[in-house]
């Protein structure tokens, strides 16, 4: 079961998505926060996978909710909900440590498979809109720190692997890309992903624009 927590200060829009992800015969929704502090209250005692955070909040926003769940040991997944129009809030929520964006005038049932998506760590969300917004946060960013060394520990195949999850590619389309099979792939993935010290695939690609190494 994927545990997830849902943050948001409508009341009306917190229950529409408790009952849409209560659907899902393996997601389990296991508590509801009306504010940022609520938020983080919840997934230090309830320790979900997946936490769907609204922005906009009272009392703390869900930017700051996120940067303070993203840093605790164990801490979930973030999902957050945003719109085309508030791309810094994207930016800022990236620095955070968000995992994943879902648009709030997506089709309902996307919000299942986001949290599926987010809870796996297997691709980004919307890869069009999410490369977009990583891509540009990055070279801003890049102006603001030295490249990592991190990037010498990886083997030419791990590189390649790494280029295809900037460019939003899932396991299977990687696999077909280079003619490997899928489990080998996931392997290499998880290489990436420790060798470098992030958490995902979305940190992944934050770090592949940052270091010069997204084509």
């Amino acid at each position: 079961m994927i545990r997830v927590v849902i943050a948001d200060d409508q009341v009306m829009i917190r229950d529409g998505l408790a009952t849409l992800l209560a659907s899902d015969s393996e997601i389990d929704v296991v508590g509801q926060a009306g504010n940022g502090l609520e938020a983080v209250k919840l997934c230090a005692e309830l320790q979900p996978d997946v936490i769907v955070m609204d922005i906009r909040m009272p009392e703390m926003d869900g930017l700051a909710a996120t940067a303070r769940i993203a840093v605790a040991e164990g801490s979930p997944k973030v999902l957050i909900l945003t719109t085309f129009d508030l791309d810094e809030y994207v930016y800022e929520a990236l620095g955070a440590g968000a995992s994943g964006f879902l648009l709030k005038d997506a089709p309902a049932g996307d919000l299942i498979n986001a949290v599926r998506v987010i809870a796996a760590g297997d691709a980004l969300l919307a890869p069009s809109v999410t490369r977009r917004l990583i891509g540009d946060f990055s070279r801003r960013r890049r102006h603001e720190r030295p490249r990592s060394n991190a990037a010498g520990s990886l083997t030419p195949r791990e590189l390649d692997v790494l280029r295809l999850i900037a460019r939003g590619l899932s396991n299977s389309e990687i696999a077909g890309e280079l003619y490997l099979a899928e489990q080998t792939v996931k392997t290499h993935v998880g290489h990436v992903l420790t060798k470098l010290g992030l958490r995902d695939r979305t940190q992944a690609v934050v770090f592949a624009y940052e270091n010069g190494i997204a084509g």
